[in-house]
């Protein structure tokens, strides 16, 4: 609920105040993310002008494998969180995840996605040789989301050739946080972003829409962080409850208050990389599409192996694709095609201009 109605701008002189390229300010983000819907249209077509100018149409194909849904977090919206008992636990050996590797670069993909709940089993040394393997045997970019780890493991991951981490940051707001992750610290999970910066990462952060507790200003105040941080990727989604959750009585968010952060990030940060998520595309069967015509360029098709694919349950109804990689491939690729947007043939580096530069050694100082 917004306090005061006096601190926000109407909605076209904030619209106006993202595309000249303001500091984000709670003044314009609020009434920009809680825009009504008969402004919604002009929020997306203002981002998908921004998008088309800075990263034009390309949509970047990043294949997914979930290698492991072990984790020692007990986050209370997580359906893979330590203290569900009913998961049934699985971990890709090191072979299996080098030989799906490769299977991503053969359908066609330039960049591979590990991801992975906190699994510990995966040191430090043993993602190394992981990494290491994929970069000698494939032209794969890798990107890495393992989690929260200490600096050095990071320098190693850094050195044996990973490019890029995501690592969200769900909530900014302290008392939201603790909430929850009862096991976390918003100090600690903010120094590992700082850190893997400094490292050289492409860094990639983000946070979910729909949080029980989450304000308009919280949302508002995690795009001004995010901005502050100068994340290069920003994963957003809406909150699914999980019933074996400590959350899983709440209500969820909505595919319409996803899209209009998605449009917001795309006006504040241009030259981004923003995912349309799996999460859009489980509450409605064109939320991927949808998040695509409001400013999003990425989509990560899901390449876990099948046998496993459907134990990394985050939240209910996940969507997979079908077992025929290549046939799914051909399905994305056409649905790209049908809103008129194209498949990129490189690896997605993000492009880093002047002023994230500017913005990272500012923060440093």
């Amino acid at each position: 609920m917004i306090a005061d109605i006096n601190r926000y701008l109407p909605f076209a002189e904030a619209l106006r105040c993202a595309l000249d390229g303001e500091r984000p300010a709670l003044s314009w983000l609020v009434p920009l993310l809680t825009c009504a819907e008969a402004d919604a249209p002009a929020l997306y077509r203002a981002a998908e002008a921004v998008r088309a100018a800075h990263v034009g149409d390309d949509v970047h194909l990043r294949g997914l494998i979930e290698i492991s849904n072990y984790c020692r977090r007990d986050c209370a919206y997580c359906g893979v969180r330590r203290g569900h008992e009913g998961v049934v636990r699985y971990r890709l050996s090191p072979d299996e995840i080098v030989e799906t590797a490769q299977h991503i670069q053969a359908l066609g993909y330039r960049t591979v996605v590990m991801q992975s709940g906190e699994d510990m089993w995966f040191t430090a040394e043993r993602m190394a040789e992981v990494i290491r393997r994929i970069k000698a045997t494939t032209d794969l970019a890798v990107t890495l989301s393992l989690g929260e780890r200490d600096a050095e493991t990071y320098r190693q991951w850094r050195e044996a050739g990973a490019d890029r981490y995501l690592l969200r940051i769900e909530t900014t707001d302290p008392a939201l946080f603790a909430a929850l992750h009862p096991d976390d610290d918003l100090e600690e999970r903010k120094a590992c972003l700082y850190t893997l910066r400094e490292l050289g990462f492409q860094l990639g952060s983000g946070v979910m829409v729909g949080l029980p507790g989450q304000t308009p200003e919280i949302l508002a105040g995690d795009v001004i962080w995010l901005h502050e941080l100068g994340a290069e990727m920003l994963g957003v989604g809406p909150f699914i409850p999980h019933p074996a959750t400590p959350l899983g009585d709440a209500a969820g968010g909505t595919v319409e208050a996803t899209l209009r952060l998605v449009a917001v990030l795309r006006l504040v940060f241009p030259y981004a990389h923003l995912p349309a998520t799996t999460a859009m595309g489980s509450l409605h069967p064109q939320g991927r599409e949808r998040a695509l015509q409001a400013g999003a360029n990425v989509l990560m098709p899901n390449i876990t192996p099948p046998r496993v694919r459907g134990h990394y349950a985050l939240y209910p109804g996940k969507v997979f694709p079908g077992d025929d990689a290549v046939a799914a491939r051909a399905q994305i690729i056409a649905h790209i095609d049908a809103i008129g947007r194209t498949v990129s043939d490189g690896h997605g580096h993000v492009r880093r201009v002047a002023c994230q530069e500017e913005m990272k050694d500012a923060h440093t100082e």
